[in-house]
């Protein structure tokens, strides 16, 4: 598909290699690389047939790595768990669980060795005794991508002062709110999110879509139930691709067309049990499902039907002031240099420290490399206001 593409590219540097000197022809050898990758990657990236809509397996995939260095200390196994304003991500009804008026949460990650940036916050508020709300913001991004697509111009002519710079990155909204029910124990809560994704000047996109959850606390018993994207979200995409017309016709692609991109619903269900040893010592496991139903994947269980990715995690609290965690998930099948098949998974590792209307949590990805997925150090911090503090 791209053999046109690159033989000429080859050709051109070639001829290069032959008129120009040494420093200079490496630089041009790697701004045309540079050229080349991007148009690879916005083939690839972009759909090739221009449907109105199109189902993709892993559309808003930003949506589901997770927020809180607590949570994902536990490898995401809180979603009975969760009662604070990460809530409004992992589960809304948990939100009728946080202990203050108003809680603040933040957090930033680094992924694929700092090359992308995780930002997140959020605000969580009670309304009443028995109801509270939350607003949580999303960005998942790689900035300062070199673009290098008219750096030559009609002549040949090199213009350094045309390399520009452009983010590919993805951001969401959270509108969350939960209530309690008349049913003791038993909370519900729902998410309406807009996503913004944007990829330089060439595309951008809108989505909408709804979440929906429920936590059922009995004795030391907790169970939970997380529908995201409950409707299918939507993103509706946008092209601006006019300068490439000549590389997509000389490669043989087909213009991306403005499409609509659907997400399909994923179910999480949930269970945990509190243990208390004496006062001062709190152990608690909990055991996640997230069920897909958008075909088969790498998951431990997979069928046409759904999809089914365990996770478990563990607390390990002291006064609930300091805390242990740990947890293990993304559990796949790969085939290793000898071409057997390996179960490989992630484990995780975090600390907590709760201190005068502050916790500060942290969380270590990928112990050992036990699984495909890269290393990364995640910080969170919460903070806690009551109205009574507010007056002072």
């Amino acid at each position: 598909m791209y053999r046109y593409f690159l033989k000429k590219l080859s050709g051109q540097i070639k001829e290069n290699i032959f008129t120009l000197g040494a420093f200079h022809r490496l630089k041009i050898y790697m701004n045309q690389f540079r050229i080349c990758i991007l148009l690879l990657l916005a083939v690839f990236v972009f759909p090739n047939e221009g449907k109105s809509q199109t189902v993709r397996k892993y559309s808003n995939e930003f949506l589901n790595i997770g927020v809180g260095a607590s949570a994902l200390g536990m490898s995401n196994s809180n979603t009975a768990l969760v009662g604070d304003v990460t809530s409004g991500y992992w589960n809304p009804a948990g939100l009728t669980r946080i202990e203050n008026n108003i809680e603040i949460g933040l957090m930033h990650a680094s992924y694929f060795a700092s090359i992308a940036q995780y930002e997140y916050g959020a605000v969580a508020f009670k309304i009443d005794d028995q109801s509270a709300a939350s607003i949580s913001y999303m960005r998942f991004g790689v900035d300062n991508i070199p673009n290098t697509a008219d750096l030559i111009d009609a002549n040949g002519n090199i213009n350094y002062d045309k390399i520009t710079s452009f983010s590919s990155a993805d951001n969401a909204f959270l509108f969350s709110y939960a209530r309690k029910t008349g049913v003791e124990g038993l909370s519900i809560g729902g998410s309406a999110k807009v996503i913004y994704r944007q990829v330089g000047a060439f595309a951008h996109a809108w989505g909408f879509g709804l979440d929906g959850g429920a936590q059922y606390q009995t004795g030391n018993w907790r169970f939970a139930a997380m529908a995201r994207d409950v409707t299918s979200t939507f993103s509706a995409w946008s092209f601006n691709l006019d300068q490439f017309k000549d590389v997509f016709a000389a490669t043989g692609n087909a213009m991306p067309t403005n499409s609509i991109e659907i997400a399909l619903p994923r179910l999480i269900l949930a269970a945990g049990h509190q243990f208390t040893v004496k006062d001062d010592f709190g152990i608690y496991p909990e055991l996640d499902l997230d069920m897909t139903f958008d075909g088969k994947r790498n998951t431990l269980v997979s069928s046409n039907f759904a999809s089914i990715d365990p996770h478990i995690g563990l607390q390990l609290s002291y006064k609930n002031m300091i805390y242990i965690r740990g947890g293990a998930g993304n559990i796949q099948k790969e085939s290793n240099f000898k071409g057997e098949k390996i179960t490989t998974f992630q484990p995780n590792i975090g600390l907590g420290l709760k201190l005068a209307g502050f916790s500060l949590d942290y969380a270590l990805t990928d112990i050992g490399d036990n699984s495909a997925a890269v290393y990364s150090n995640v910080f969170s911090l919460r903070i806690d206001i009551n109205r009574g503090f507010m007056r002072r």
